[in-house]
């Protein structure tokens, strides 16, 4: 990757609070105007290694820099090329939402020339810019209160944006609108993000990292997780047979096939789930061995791909396993 392409860089960071190890020997890179999702476990540093990316939080060890700045030793400068969310963002209550950002523009020390027009930009994305933008913000719902901490986050248009649980407590029309945002925001600015809520993550980010007992244990697009953690081709099949019958067949589909076979409320049908590691396995011909012979009738077939959930519990639990057989061996 061109260094100057890259907006975000950490390499080796590790922080401890006392006893308990938050993140470890942490290392990744981002490039300019990737929307990356942050994911991981609670507990497992994504909080902590964001706090240390806008300079509020020191490191222990490693280095870290932003639009290469060195956030150890100028953060000042840094904070002014991030926007920020925290997540469970304190707002002042009292104060009203245009109110809010306008103060914020001054702390942000954005120019008074562009101070109204940047305000009122941010409202326009983060649809706040009708009645809302009068409104007090503690009489907000928590959707529109998430909203108020996006538009503070991207005001000024920031070259670097970092949002820690924008969808939490929302309702899925909330967390639409913020995958709305986020559609916008691509390009524009560098964005990480992190969510519990992995669908949005997988329709939104053009990389993924995740993060298990403060260490990185995968980085890369959905597909190439895919790939590396739940490897080949896998389909679902409704088979109407008797049992001994589709063993014979799934016998007869030869080396390399693992299959799952599950009863369903018809006693006549079975659920078989197939896996095999070539990645190269087309339906059709999936299909055609197994009707074969004649004398299965498949009700449904369908091919599956694997969902950043899938990835993330068999990534995590990989991780966790490693651990576990390290500690046994000391």
């Amino acid at each position: 990757m061109d260094a100057a392409s890259i907006s975000i860089e950490a390499r080796n960071l590790s922080k401890r609070f006392g006893n308990r190890t938050a993140i470890s020997d942490l290392t990744f890179s981002i490039p300019q105007g990737e929307i990356v999702g942050f994911l991981g476990p609670n507990g497992a540093g994504k909080s902590t290694t964001l706090r240390i990316l806008t300079g509020i939080l020191p490191a222990d060890a490693g280095f870290v820099s932003v639009r290469g700045l060195p956030v150890a030793t100028r953060s000042d400068e840094v904070r002014r090329h991030i926007g920020y969310m925290p997540e469970n963002n304190p707002l002042p209550e009292e104060m009203r939402v245009q109110e809010y950002l306008r103060f914020r523009a001054r702390i942000k020390r954005i120019p008074r020339r562009r101070r109204r027009a940047e305000v009122e930009k941010a409202m326009e994305v983060c649809e706040l810019q009708r009645k809302t933008r009068r409104r007090i913000i503690g009489t907000l719902s928590k959707g529109f209160r998430q909203r108020v901490g996006i538009a503070d986050a991207i005001l000024g248009c920031p070259p670097v944006t970092i949002l820690d649980e924008p969808t939490i407590g929302l309702d899925p029309h909330q967390v639409l609108a913020i995958r709305s945002l986020l559609n916008q925001l691509r390009g524009e600015t560098t964005v990480i993000f992190s969510s519990h809520i992995l669908a949005e993550v997988e329709v939104s980010c053009d990389r993924v990292l995740i993060l298990n007992s403060g260490a990185l244990v995968a980085s890369g697009t959905a597909e190439e997780l895919r790939e590396e953690f739940l490897p080949g081709t896998r389909f679902r099949c409704e088979i109407v047979a008797g049992r001994e019958k589709i063993d014979q067949r799934l016998r007869e589909l030869g080396p390399g096939w693992e299959a799952a076979i599950t009863e369903t409320e018809d006693e006549s049908t079975f659920q078989v789930d197939l896996r095999n590691r070539d990645n190269g396995r087309r339906s059709e011909d999936v299909l055609d061995a197994l009707l074969a012979g004649g004398n299965l009738r498949v009700r449904a077939f369908r091919r599956l791909d694997p969902n950043l959930e899938e990835i993330f519990l068999t990534a995590t639990r990989r991780s966790w396993d490693l651990s576990i057989r390290e500690e046994a061996g000391k």
